[in-house]
């Protein structure tokens, strides 16, 4: 394509996909915004008790990164009914460990708030929210799964509109229940989760009516789910595993990391609760960018013009480092505003204002290193090189140097906190010398 058709039909993908981040950033920040109010313990125990959905989050990301991987280049072959099959697969695995999800947190939730922090208030805040958040799992397994392979197909509007209307129905029964409105209970955390379970109730009934109703293309079928294709299985396994060890590695290094930070003391939990935030809402376009160009680049391989995947990775390449560097600049820059909003003062508005300066770095090489696995490795069919890059430095860098730095060598926060956030920058060199050797170009399709 031209340079102008080519980036109309990028943002075409992007827009829609980013303004779904930004509402699922929404969904966030409504939590910790209205939850700090009440006070740093109840925001501690969101945060934290919320890690468990970060690593389910991540598998399902996985898996339907992972399959659509094989998917976007299916649907450069118009091959429907593979794609269809694939679907039955990706989403029987996911219901069946939402599940596994579910119980594990209805049942054991003081044992994994343990595993975060050890302040017996912040456990019991957050083990209100898990009971109560545990049954949202299997609902958001089959709901994401799909929204997320049907990605691949450049279905991507619909997503937008299931999200949009869960942070509405969040966000008003949040503030309903959370400070009592309108004479209901003031039910603080416990609000929270309960406008969560609301809002994921709500998603799972838009997209099952769009599956069955709306969508003509490819079909939600129950023989694929009870009966999935064996050729096709073993397809998903080779090429989805990687993708799936790599999210789950990566989600459960993101939760060491928010255990480490959570024997720190609450105002290291509350800054990086308002860090991590900005991190995804500074991310939600070049995140957009990296999900069109699995797609793009995925569908070309599939059409055979590996010549024109090459074409369109450089370019969405340095599309990506701009808006990387204006997410960066853009955190740099409200950084003092949030620290005078959240009103706090001493110890945690020092530490926020130093997390907010680490992360406005952070995002610019977290962006680009996205692009490059999420977008150009996966979508070309490479993914054990993004699973062994992601989870190898995260582990043997980030993770064993903030552990070292925060309970052998017992560095101040800031400097546990900067070892935390070291791994983008390690990755960056690795990644621009395997973009280079085009070892990333593969056709994956039967």
């Amino acid at each position: 394509m031209e340079r102008k058709d080519f980036y109309k039909r990028v943002f075409a993908l992007v827009i829609p996909m980013a303004l779904q981040n930004l509402i699922n950033v929404g969904v966030s920040a409504t939590d910790v915004v209205m939850l700090g109010k009440v006070g740093e313990q109840v925001l501690s125990g969101c945060s934290l008790g919320g890690q468990v959905f970060f690593i389910f989050n991540l598998f399902l990301f996985g898996t339907a990164s992972g399959a659509s991987v094989l998917t976007a280049q299916y649907w450069g072959k118009r091959d429907t009914d593979s794609i269809e099959r694939l679907l039955g697969i990706v989403v029987r695995l996911a219901v069946t460990v939402g599940l596994i999800f579910m119980l594990g947190s209805f049942f054991f939730p003081e044992q994994i708030m343990y595993i975060f922090t050890d302040e017996p208030e912040i456990v019991a805040e957050g083990v209100k929210y898990l009971k109560i958040v545990a049954f949202t799992y299997p609902m958001v397994a089959l709901s994401m799964s799909y929204l997320n392979l049907i990605r691949s197909i450049e279905k991507v509007v619909i997503s937008t509109v299931v999200y949009g209307s869960s942070l509405v129905v969040n966000f008003i029964i949040n503030g309903i229940l959370i400070f009592g409105l309108f004479g209901a209970p003031r039910l603080g955390i416990v609000g929270a989760a309960i406008g969560t379970l609301c809002a994921r109730f709500l998603e799972l009934g838009i997209m099952l009516f769009y599956a069955y109703f709306r969508n003509d293309v490819i079909r939600l079928r129950l023989s694929c789910f009870l009966h999935p294709d064996k050729g096709l299985l073993q397809d998903f396994l080779k090429y989805s595993s990687p993708v799936v060890v790599n999210e789950f590695m990566w989600g459960a290094g993101y939760s060491a990391i928010a255990a480490i930070i959570g024997h720190l003391g609450s105002s290291a939990v509350a800054a990086n609760s308002v860090a991590q935030v900005m991190r995804q809402l500074a991310t939600v376009v070049v995140f957009g960018i990296g999900g069109a160009t699995a797609i793009l680049i995925g569908k070309a391989i599939g059409e055979n013009k590996q010549e024109e995947a090459k074409i369109y990775a450089g370019r969405l390449i340095r599309l990506t480092v701009c808006f990387g560097f204006l997410g960066g600049l853009l955190v740099f820059l409200i950084r003092p505003f949030l620290v005078d909003a959240f009103g706090y003062t001493g110890v945690t508005a020092s530490l926020m204002n130093s997390f907010l300066m680490m992360m406005s770095y952070y995002v610019v090489a977290h962006s680009i290193n996205g692009t490059f696995i999420i977008g150009i490795f996966r979508g070309g069919g490479d993914t054990r090189f993004g699973m062994f890059l992601d989870s190898g430095i995260l582990w043997g860098c980030s993770i064993l140097f903030g552990f070292l730095a925060a309970f052998v060598w017992k560095l101040p926060v800031n400097a546990v906190y900067f070892m935390l956030l070291s791994d983008e920058l390690v990755k960056f060199p690795l990644c621009c010398i395997r973009y280079r050797q085009k070892k990333w170009l593969k056709n994956v399709t039967r």
